[in-house]
């Protein structure tokens, strides 16, 4: 019986999960069929370096893109590798994604070149590949480290290409701040044994 409910508490999970980031890839797309038929009104949300006014786009930016093939580009990876994290719980999903987001809107807000417009979620996937590449060895857990190998095997040898700094049009900086990001979500939110997360040495 309580083999049944295992699974069925790992089949709830994973299609949670997968709901979860279907609509947020839906959201994507929305948002960038009504950028377009604005007159690419939201792309004001992207962040404009060391501009005071810009800080309340640090989250709206990971939001919008310029164009679809922008979100087309963002779509698979944020969909997979946002799938696999959530599958650790809805509540330390949403932690981590808020805590790449928050600090990778504020490595672009101050490292960013002067006069650029930076906007997209490719920070975020650097940091969910961040952060499933090396939460299965913090927490010692076979299969989370079997996901970070696969993830590196799939997504490494472009992870690697987005932080060269010679790419033009791309914000490596605001990739290299989300892979950051995600590897320390992975310390902060870590899990003890017993499945609980952790923040800063604290349970919630």
């Amino acid at each position: 019986m309580r083999g049944a409910e295992r699974e069925w508490s790992r089949g709830d999970r994973a299609r949670t999960a997968a709901k979860l980031m279907l609509v947020w890839v839906a959201l994507l797309w929305l948002l960038e069929v009504v950028d377009v038929l604005s007159g690419h009104a939201l792309d004001r949300f992207g962040i404009v370096p060391r501009t005071p006014s810009d800080l309340v786009d640090v989250v709206p930016a990971s939001f919008v893109h310029f164009g679809f093939a922008h979100v087309a580009a963002n779509s698979v990876p944020l969909l997979v590798l946002g799938f696999l994290a959530a599958l650790g719980g809805i509540r330390r999903f949403a932690a981590v994604c808020a805590l790449i987001i928050v600090a990778d809107g504020l490595g672009v807000w101050l490292m960013s070149p002067s006069g650029t417009n930076t906007a997209g979620a490719s920070g975020l996937i650097f940091g969910l590949f961040g952060f499933l590449l090396v939460t299965g060895f913090v927490e010692r857990r076979p299969l989370g480290v079997l996901a970070g190998v696969l993830v590196a095997a799939i997504w490494g040898g472009s992870i690697v290409a987005g932080l060269a700094p010679t790419q033009s049009g791309v914000s490596w900086q605001g990739h290299l701040v989300g892979l950051v990001a995600g590897v320390a979500a992975a310390f902060l939110l870590r899990r003890r044994a017993g499945g609980k997360a952790l923040r800063a040495g604290a349970a919630t």
